[in-house]
């Protein structure tokens, strides 16, 4: 041990009574093997012998933790009662450490220079992380932890964050004049009033709430939210193989729940208005994926004229929109809420498959993005080329179906996907 370092040992007490935890802590990131309590004690150890002074531990409170560390286990125990009740597997330690003790031992580091402190932060989360995973038998993560504890040492309290489970899927809807997510009324904006016969929604069931009211049950939850891989219209369906979404589960107190049980319950529960196939448990990061993703979608169409047409004229008609690029201004059924401005999308494929019931059945797969409707109908000139222009009478979808929708996994779950 080098004169610098116990010259540095000397200044260090002189600032008052200090633990050996926090002596040990100014020279932290020195020297493996050691915790900071055992480097504090040699410390103050090798400080005596270059001294030829009589060894005395510390007997006075600590002047930067009032000896915080003393009180591990009583911490310990704390953590692990608020954990009562919660299903788990990892966990991550975190802490509120007060003002006063974060400015006198950065008081210190920045007096004397030192060059390898580690902050009282830093161990007290070790510390109490290590005496909470051995009386609870759960892992530390410091990516993905199921759960937070966050210890407010000046309040002596302890807050849990629970993470959310997130879940990935597909979902069909059979039922047309269902939204996606809650739509809150226009007019109390989830409050309840007359409009919405006090219940706050524009309508009573979403996809989201039928998804996600079986989830919230059985993960004993608070709620849970649905991230979709875009959206369908709510006259729309979602057929073939589903839309992908991912179900983040919120604050849930059970998490090891079988994905299986889960769908049928859902399924059950939805009676043939909505059903879903669950893949894999996820995560934030695979929300994400989905939302940005810009998958290719396939629709399933019937469209209307004003005039009678024969089947070829509408094929031609048709045909001459493949591999088009269309310039769309921002519809003005959706004006009220998105950007004004044009956008420019593909057909990537477009064919009429004949006629049913006086309408003309078109499948159209798109770029994402890509609105069906306008497409048709021109939306009064705002999209260009439509088939209405092709055409030269009016056409408009009586009914949308969506048949296909691209899935979207990030690569962390690619390896994780399971029933």
């Amino acid at each position: 041990m080098t004169d610098d370092i116990l010259e540095e040992v000397k200044a260090i007490l002189e600032y008052g009574p200090i633990c050996d935890h926090c002596l040990g802590r100014m020279f932290g990131k020195r020297s493996f093997g050691l915790n900071n309590d055992e480097r504090g004690r040699s410390l103050r150890i090798a400080l005596s012998l270059k001294e030829d002074i009589p060894f005395s531990p510390e007997k006075e409170e600590c002047w930067i933790c009032s000896n915080l560390f003393d009180r591990i286990s009583l911490w310990t125990e704390r953590v692990a009662a608020e954990f009562d009740g919660i299903e788990f597997k990892t966990m991550l330690m975190g802490c509120r450490v007060p003002p006063l003790m974060a400015e006198s031992e950065e008081m210190i580091w920045s007096d004397l220079e030192l060059q390898s402190p580690e902050p009282l932060k830093a161990e007290f989360n070790r510390e109490v992380g290590k005496a909470v995973t051995a009386a609870t038998g759960k892992e530390v993560n410091f990516r993905r932890p199921d759960v937070v504890a966050l210890c407010d040492i000046s309040a002596e309290t302890v807050d849990v964050q629970i993470n959310p489970l997130y879940i990935y899927g597909r979902y069909c809807k059979y039922e047309r004049g269902i939204p996606q997510t809650r739509w809150h009324c226009r007019i109390c904006r989830g409050e309840g009033c007359e409009r919405c016969n006090f219940t706050g929604k524009m309508y009573q069931d979403s996809v989201e709430e039928l998804i996600g009211r079986p989830a919230t049950a059985i993960c004993e939850a608070e709620d849970a939210i649905l991230h979709g891989a875009g959206r369908e219209d709510i006259d729309a369906r979602m057929l073939g193989d589903g839309r992908p979404f991912v179900l983040e589960v919120v604050r849930p107190l059970k998490r090891s729940i079988s994905l299986d049980k889960l769908e049928d319950a859902i399924n059950t529960s939805a009676k043939d208005r909505v059903s879903v196939t669950l893949d894999h448990v996820s995560d934030r990061h695979e929300v994400e994926s989905i939302k940005s993703g810009k998958a290719h979608k396939k629709y399933s169409i019937l469209v209307k004229t004003d005039s009678n047409l024969t089947l070829n004229e509408m094929c031609t008609a048709v045909n001459s929109l493949k591999g088009v690029t269309i310039g769309q201004r921002t519809p003005e059924r959706v004006s009220h809420r998105r950007a004004d401005k044009v956008r420019e999308r593909r057909v990537i494929d477009i064919e009429c498959t004949g006629v049913e019931d006086d309408n003309y059945k078109i499948e159209v797969t798109g770029e994402a993005g890509l609105y069906i409707k306008e497409l048709i109908s021109g939306d009064h000139g705002r999209t260009i080329p439509s088939l209405t222009e092709k055409l030269g009478v009016p056409a408009y979808v009586t009914s949308l179906d969506v048949v296909m929708v691209e899935g979207v996994i990030s690569e962390d779950n690619k390896s994780q996907r399971h029933r």
